[in-house]
């Protein structure tokens, strides 16, 4: 199997974009110093997978976050293939429903997921999104509304949510 992969440059920061041949498979900002280690963690799902560092198959994701960022798309409409556990992507798809500009709390999509005890889990669940901003785990806030724990950092979600509320980075 071959992993198109990218790195684009976007107003917040670098970001990974790679797809297998069934869909985007990860979206999420990396350093300069995690962009080796961000690959070989594909390869924990996709084992023996050969990567090919092509925009081309790309274009239409790399697009759409593009548009994302200028404040002129707030959905998507790319194919994803984001490996996980049964409870991961239950938790994956009920932060699809969250409406652009919108937050949910953990413990909410805990109940959400019919598991109302688990907001930690779904926490951990966020954590392991391989395709931020696409399943915006940004918009999944604490209990009191307070930002908390994102991969990509507290300051990537505060301005995502900014963007969403407001149009500006």
């Amino acid at each position: 199997m071959v992993i198109a992969y990218f790195f684009a440059k976007t107003p917040f920061g670098t970001f990974l974009a790679a797809a297998s041949p069934q869909g985007l498979c990860r979206l999420h900002a990396v350093g300069e110093e995690e962009q080796d280690p961000a690959l070989k963690d594909i390869l924990r799902h996709y084992p023996g997978a050969v990567f090919r560092k092509d925009p081309r198959p790309l274009k239409k994701i790399l697009t759409e976050v593009e548009e994302y960022f200028a404040g002129n798309r707030m959905g998507f409409s790319v194919d994803l293939d984001t490996p996980g556990t049964p409870f991961q992507k239950k938790v994956w798809e009920a932060l699809l429903t969250i409406p652009y500009g919108k937050t949910r709390t953990y413990g909410q999509i805990a109940a959400t997921v019919g598991c109302p005890r688990a907001a930690r889990a779904v926490g951990g669940a966020c954590n392991q999104n391989p395709v931020a901003i696409i399943v915006p785990c940004h918009r999944v806030v604490g209990a009191n509304g307070d930002l908390t724990g994102y991969a990509g950092g507290i300051e990537i979600k505060r301005r995502l949510l900014e963007l969403e509320r407001t149009g500006k980075k």
